[in-house]
C-alpha cells in the first residue's frame, strides 16, 4: 500500500499499503539553504519538484546497469495508467502534444496560456481527470479555440473525444460515494461502459478464487467487459491487453535479470517476466511471496499492476513503476521497529482474538527513489507497503519503505506559513518545527510496518473488498493511521533510541494529525463538494470521531478567534485512548467484514464538509502562493557507451522543466496506440 502526505498540515501526497496516498509529511520545515534547485514549475494547483539520487555515484557498474534497466521497464509501461485512468485519454494526449509541439501563432495570448496550463494538468493526473480529487479538469479555453489549434497544426480529435473535454459526461474518474452505482458511475477504464456494480459483484462470486487459504488477487489485471452477451476479462498481458507496451516491459526485465545482484533476485524478476508473459494470477502472488522474502541487494523495484485504488469495487490494479536505492544508514535506525513488530502488536489494543501471535516478515527501509512511472509519478507516495495480498503479508511478511529523497526535497521545498495561519498557539507551532519532521517519519513508519501488518481477519470472512466494499481502502487507511497514532505517544519510542522526548514527540503529532484532519486538508477540495479521496476521508472521519467522542470532556476544543476557527487538544492522554479506541473498532470492521459499521463510520464522519468552515479555511489560504499538490519530475539516467556499444557508466542528469520530460516521454515510451 501507498501513504501519501502533504507538507505542512496539508498532507503531501502519499500512504501506499500498497498505501498511495500520504499522511502529513508537514510544511513545518524551513527551506534549507542549498545549491540544488528543487522546484521546476507551479500552475494552477501543483507544483513540480526535482529528486537527487543520493549513493547512486557509489554503485558499482552492474548495480547502475540494474537501476537503469528498471528505471526503462517503468517507463516502457507508462501509456498503460493512461488508458486505465480514461477510454479517450491516449487520443486526447496526442492530440493536445501535436497541436503543443506544432503550432506557430500568437503563444502570448491568454487563450494560448489557458490551453499550454491544460496540457500541463493532464500531463500531471495522467489524463484528463484530477489526480487527487478525480473530478473532470475543466479548461479554460472554449471549443471553438480548440477547434482553431486542431485546424492551425492539421491535428485530429474528433467526435466523443473532443465533446468530452467541454462537456458535462465521465465527469468522476472514480466515484464511491454511496446511492449510486458506482461502476457505472466511475469513468475510469476498468469496465465497459455497460457494466454495472451488481454485474461484477455476481461475476466476482464465480470467478476463480485461487487455492484454498492463499486467494488470489482476482480482477487484478484485467478489464471485465461484455462480448457477445457474457461478461469475459480481458487479461493485461503479452499478446493480450496492453500487450505491445507489456512486451516493452519484459525486454528491459530480461536485461535487468541478467545484472541481477544475487541469484533470489534474478529468480523474483524471472517471475515477473513469467507474470507479464502469462497473466497467471497464482503466478503473480509466487512472485509476490519471492520479491516480499528477497531482502538481500541493494537495489529493489516495484512493477505491475498494483494499487486497486483507481477501482471503486477494488479490485483492478493501476500500472505503476519505483525503482529503489537502499538508504542505509537510515534503514539501519528504522530497523527497529521491524524488529519489535511482534511487541507492537502484543500491546495494541486490539480485541485479543483480532491480533496476530506471530507478525512475520515485517521490514522497514529508507529508500532513495531513483526513478518512478506509472500511478506512482509524476505525484508519488513517500511509503510503501506491500505486497497487498492479505495472505502472502501473514504468512511471508511483507516490505515497508520510506522514499527518503522525496520526503527531503518536500521538505526542502516548503515553508511555514500554512502552519503559522492555522495552529492554534505559539507552543504547537514551536512543538511542530521541533519535532513535526520526526514525528511525520515515525507516524509513516508505524503506519506502513506496524499498520498495515497488524491484526488478522477471522476465519471464514472475506477479503475487505469483498465485505467492506467501496469502503475497504479509507478503512484500511484509517486502520493503519490509528495504530501509527497510538503509538506516536508511547515511552516506547524514546526506550528504543528513536526519539528524545516521546511526549514532545507525541503531542507534535497529534496537533498536525487534528488540524490536518479537520482543518487545512479542505485546501485541497473545492467549496461545497465532499471529501472523496480515500486518505482525505479516512483523516477526516479520524479526527471528527475522536473529536466528537471528546466533546464532554473537552479533549479537542473548537476555538473561534478573530474570525478564524482553531482546534486545540486540551488531553493529549485522553485523546490517545480515543485512538485507541477507535483503533479496536477499526480493526472489529476489518476482521468481522462489518460493512454496516463501515459505512457509518466513513458516511458519518468522513465525507461532509462543514461549509462554513469550508469557506473560511479557504479565505485564510488565499494568501499562499505556494500550489496545495507537488509531483516529480525524474531525474534523466543517460548510459555512456564505448565504441563497441558497451554500456561504460549511467549518468544521472536533471531535466530542466517539466514539458521537455512529458515530450520526451512521449517521443520514446508510447507503446499503445488510441
Amino acid at each position: 500500500m501507498k501513504l501519501k502526505y502533504l507538507i505542512s498540515g496539508l498532507s503531501i501526497v502519499i500512504l501506499m499499503l500498497s498505501c498511495k496516498e500520504t499522511t502529513p509529511v508537514k510544511e513545518a520545515e524551513m527551506a534549507k539553504e542549498t545549491s540544488f534547485e528543487y522546484v521546476v514549475d507551479q500552475f494552477a494547483d501543483l507544483r513540480l519538484l526535482r529528486y537527487q539520487i543520493h549513493g547512486f555515484d557509489e554503485l558499482t557498474l552492474k548495480e547502475k546497469k540494474l537501476v537503469y534497466y528498471l528505471t526503462q521497464a517503468g517507463l516502457a509501461g507508462r501509456d498503460i495508467i493512461w488508458d486505465q485512468n480514461y477510454r479517450h485519454n491516449l487520443t486526447i494526449r496526442q492530440a493536445l502534444e501535436n497541436i503543443y509541439t506544432s503550432y506557430s501563432g500568437d503563444k502570448k495570448t491568454d487563450d494560448w496560456k489557458s490551453f499550454e496550463t491544460y496540457v500541463k494538468r493532464v500531463w500531471f493526473s495522467n489524463g484528463i481527470h484530477h489526480h487527487y480529487s478525480n473530478d473532470k479538469i475543466r479548461p479554460d479555453f472554449s471549443p471553438e479555440f480548440l477547434t482553431y489549434l486542431l485546424k492551425e497544426t492539421d491535428t485530429a480529435l474528433e467526435d466523443e473525444a473532443f465533446d468530452v473535454i467541454f462537456n458535462d459526461a465521465d465527469v468522476k474518474k472514480v466515484n464511491k460515494k454511496k446511492g449510486v452505482d458506482n461502476v457505472a458511475a466511475s469513468a475510469v477504464n476498468f469496465y465497459g461502459a455497460d457494466i454495472t456494480d451488481a454485474e461484477v459483484e455476481s461475476f466476482y462470486s464465480t470467478a476463480y478464487k485461487g487455492p484454498e487459504g492463499r486467494p488470489v488477487e482476482a480482477g487484478l489485471n484485467s478489464t471485465l467487459v461484455r462480448e457477445n452477451g457474457q461478461i469475459t476479462e480481458k487479461v493485461w498481458k503479452s499478446g493480450g491487453l496492453y500487450g505491445s507496451a507489456i512486451d516493452e516491459i519484459v525486454k528491459w526485465l530480461e536485461l535487468a535479470k541478467e545484472v541481477a545482484e544475487n541469484e533470489d533476485q534474478a529468480r523474483t524478476l524471472g517471475l515477473l517476466i513469467d507474470y507479464y508473459n502469462t497473466g497467471n494470477l497464482d503466478t503473480w502472488d509466487e512472485y509476490c511471496v519471492a520479491w516480499a522474502t528477497n531482502t538481500g541487494g541493494n537495489i529493489d523495484w516495484i512493477n505491475g499492476f498494483i494499487e486497486v485504488y483507481n477501482d471503486p469495487k477494488g479490485y483492478r490494479g493501476s500500472y505503476e513503476s519505483i525503482i529503489q536505492i537502499k538508504d542505509f544508514e537510515m534503514s539501519r535506525k528504522m530497523a527497529v521497529l521491524s524488529e519489535n513488530a511482534q511487541w507492537f502488536e502484543d500491546n495494541a489494543p486490539l480485541m485479543d482474538a483480532h491480533k496476530k501471535d506471530d507478525v512475520v516478515g515485517v521490514s522497514y527501509k529508507t529508500i532513495n527513489v531513483a526513478g518512478e512511472a506509472g500511478d506512482a509519478s509524476p505525484s508519488t507516495p513517500i511509503g510503501v507497503n506491500l505486497p497487498n495480498n492479505n495472505w502472502i503479508r501473514q504468512q511471508h511478511g511483507s516490505k515497508s519503505v520510506s522514499l527518503g529523497n522525496i520526503i527531503e526535497s518536500y521538505s526542502n521545498a516548503g515553508g511555514s506559513g500554512r502552519l503559522k495561519e492555522y495552529a492554534y498557539d505559539q507552543e504547537e507551532i514551536d512543538l511542530e518545527l521541533e519535532y513535526g519532521k520526526l514525528a511525520d517519519k515515525l507516524h509513516t513508519a508505524l503506519h506502513e510496518v506496524i499498520g498495515h501488518a497488524s491484526g488478522r481477519i477471522n476465519q471464514g470472512v472475506g477479503q475487505p473488498k469483498e465485505t467492506l466494499k467501496n469502503y475497504a481502502s479509507t478503512m484500511e487507511e484509517g486502520r493503519a493511521d490509528l495504530l501509527g497514532l497510538y503509538y506516536l505517544m508511547d515511552p516506547k519510542l524514546q526506550e528504543l533510541g528513536l526519539v528524545d522526548d516521546w511526549q514532545k514527540l507525541g503531542k507534535a503529532a497529534y496537533d498536525g494529525y487534528i488540524r490536518n484532519g479537520l482543518v487545512t486538508q479542505l485546501i485541497r477540495i473545492k467549496l461545497g463538494d465532499d471529501v472523496e479521496e480515500d486518505h482525505m476521508v479516512n483523516r477526516q472521519w479520524v479526527s471528527a470521531w475522536v473529536f466528537e467522542k471528546g466533546l464532554e470532556e473537552n479533549v479537542i476544543e473548537k476555538v473561534e478567534r478573530d474570525g478564524k476557527t482553531y482546534y486545540n487538544i486540551n488531553n493529549y492522554e485522553k485523546l490517545r485512548e480515543l485512538f485507541g479506541e477507535l483503533l479496536r473498532e477499526a480493526q472489529r470492521i476489518k476482521s468481522e467484514g462489518d460493512f454496516n459499521a463501515a459505512q457509518e463510520l466513513v458516511e458519518g464522519y468522513g465525507v461532509k464538509v462543514d461549509q462554513d468552515l469550508h469557506a473560511e479555511v479557504l479565505k485564510r489560504n488565499e494568501q499562499f502562493t505556494s500550489a496545495p499538490y507537488s509531483g516529480f519530475v525524474n531525474p534523466v539516467l543517460v548510459p555512456v557507451m564505448d565504441e563497441e556499444g558497451n554500456i561504460t557508466d549511467i549518468k544521472v542528469e536533471q531535466p530542466d522543466d517539466f514539458e521537455t520530460q512529458m515530450l520526451q516521454y512521449a517521443d520514446d515510451y508510447s507503446y499503445l496506440k488510441p
